[in-house]
């Protein structure tokens, strides 16, 4: 009896796995897990490629839109304010309504997030396709636009929010995440720079002549139009088919680069919540959220800055500065000026935190702004106060992704139990970033109208010119130290960052023991 007892024990022993006998070696899978939470290059790489489609499509239709619609598509001015204004305002709506349609969401084998970006990439492209292409009827066409541009608007939030979110799941490691957005930022100004070249060579025939007489009339204005020839209007639209087909082409290639090259990864806590949190619940939380409420306000008014600075650049080079056929070149010299120093800004918020890179980044531009607005028109100067403006630039795209995920990790300190709130913290990021385009457009239209802005001119008055120059001079300039200001509210600095790290790799590893405990009760179970 005693022999069977001691061979039955030993059988049963010899059959257990070696995390149930033991346990004190659990310290390594801890490192294991570690080690696999590290990024190679090429993962940062494929995940960077991904922030392309959004930008390469944002840009052209935020520079060449709004020329295509009146002087290729021949939609009258007051159709194209509409188009434009409403497919703004569906932008910033769709955001929010993404974001909640993804925390509900289940786990897939794809992941979370993945499915949204791998489904509506095709229907984007098709929807982009079209917003570039001309219908032969002329009753409908303002409804064919803003229909395909408002679809558009959509399926490219479908595929950038869930994108924006996958931060917080390519790895659990703060530097790992920090690392691959500087990637992310570096890319995406690239494709700005690209969506700009690519616009701009294909379609740059498409300029339509100014009219000499500032004070020319509607009928003049159409004589001046029709002067174009059939075929050569034709040849106009189909250079924009071109480049749609070619920016199409790009969302496809990096859509599926990010698919293949960037594996989601659920939160090892997260696997034992029950069931999801309600979203109104979870937008209540977030918004209740101190950092975040002061993080995003410092930003929407940085935003506001940059934005009303883009939306006027071309107005203020053509007519402020009188350089009409220089605005692609400044505009590629900016880009490419953010695209060089993307990476010394991620070495110095690594350095020397990331509060002091927004001081320090933000601010920077506002010498060259003042510059600006003292200085005489001279095309050297400004090159050089473009390419100086392209490094607040860098520092604006990065900083804000950057410092989005430090403040979601702080949240789940708090709110240790809840999960899936991440879509709504960077959805209503992007909301109020776009709302604050929105606002920079209103007010740019408005108070050119105010002071008399002529269409089509090749000259504008005095008070046109003056207003051009404080939209992107002074006006910015005031935005920017509101901003700095309330970052000064901001509570979460490098010593916050680090407790915060320590913190969460602790509950981590708690939820990791708690997790293999599970396990391997359930299985000692099986076995015995």
């Amino acid at each position: 009896m005693a022999k069977g007892e001691g061979a039955e024990s030993g059988s049963a022993a010899g059959l257990l796995p070696t995390g149930i006998l033991q346990a004190g070696e659990r310290p390594v899978q801890v490192k294991e897990s570690k080690k696999k939470n590290q990024l190679s290059i090429c993962n940062k790489l494929c995940y960077a490629v991904g922030g392309t489609p959004y930008q390469v499509t944002g840009c052209a239709l935020g520079f060449f839109l709004q020329i295509y619609l009146l002087d290729v598509a021949q939609v009258d001015p007051f159709s194209a304010s509409i188009i434009l204004f409403v497919g703004r305002a569906w932008d910033a709506i769709t955001d929010p309504l993404v974001g909640f349609c993804i925390s509900k969401s289940p786990w897939t084998r794809l992941g979370r997030l993945m499915p949204w970006i791998i489904f509506s990439t095709p229907l984007a492209i098709i929807a982009y396709f079209l917003i570039w292409f001309v219908p032969d009827f002329q009753q409908g066409q303002t409804l064919w636009y803003l229909l395909f541009y408002c679809l558009f608007e959509t399926l490219v939030t479908c595929f950038h929010v869930p994108y924006s979110a996958l931060t917080m799941f390519i790895s659990t490691e703060q530097s790992e995440r920090d690392s691959a957005t500087a990637y992310r930022m570096t890319v995406e100004v690239l494709g700005t720079v690209l969506g700009t070249a690519i616009q701009g060579q294909i379609v740059g025939q498409a300029h339509t002549p100014c009219v000499q007489d500032a004070n020319a009339s509607t009928v003049a204005l159409e004589g001046v139009n029709r002067t174009q020839s059939a075929t050569s209007l034709r040849e106009t639209q189909n250079a924009y088919l071109l480049a749609a087909g070619v920016i199409a082409s790009i969302y496809v290639i990096c859509a599926v680069i990010l698919t293949l090259g960037v594996r989601e990864q659920r939160e090892p806590y997260e696997t034992q919540q029950a069931k999801p949190m309600p979203f109104f619940r979870g937008l209540r939380l977030v918004m209740s959220h101190g950092p975040y409420i002061k993080l995003i306000a410092g930003f929407l008014f940085t935003s506001l800055a940059f934005m009303l600075v883009e939306g006027n650049f071309a107005l203020f080079c053509t007519y402020t500065l009188g350089f009409r056929n220089e605005f692609q070149n400044l505009l590629l010299a900016i880009m490419f000026s953010a695209t060089v120093t993307i990476p010394i800004w991620q070495w110095f918020l690594t350095r020397f935190g990331k509060k002091m890179a927004v001081y320090i980044g933000i601010s920077s531009a506002v010498p060259f702004l003042i510059l600006v607005a003292l200085m005489e028109s001279n095309l050297i100067v400004t090159y050089v106060v473009a390419v100086a403006a392209g490094i607040s630039v860098a520092a604006a795209f990065l900083l804000p992704w950057s410092m989005l995920p430090d403040v979601i990790d702080d949240f789940h300190l708090k709110q240790p139990h809840i999960h899936g709130t991440e879509p709504i913290f960077f959805s209503f990021y992007v909301f109020f970033t776009k709302f604050a385009s929105g606002v920079s457009l209103g007010i740019s239209t408005l108070s050119l109208d105010f002071t008399g802005y002529q269409t089509r001119g090749c000259s504008q008055p005095a008070r046109v010119k003056f207003t051009l120059k404080m939209l992107v001079t002074m006006a910015p300039i005031v935005l920017i130290l509101v901003g700095l200001l309330l970052f000064k509210l901001y509570p979460i600095d490098e010593e916050k960052r680090r407790q915060n790290k320590k913190a969460l790799q602790a509950l981590r590893e708690e939820a990791s023991s708690s997790g293999c405990s599970d396990t391997d009760s359930t299985e000692l179970a099986r076995i015995l």
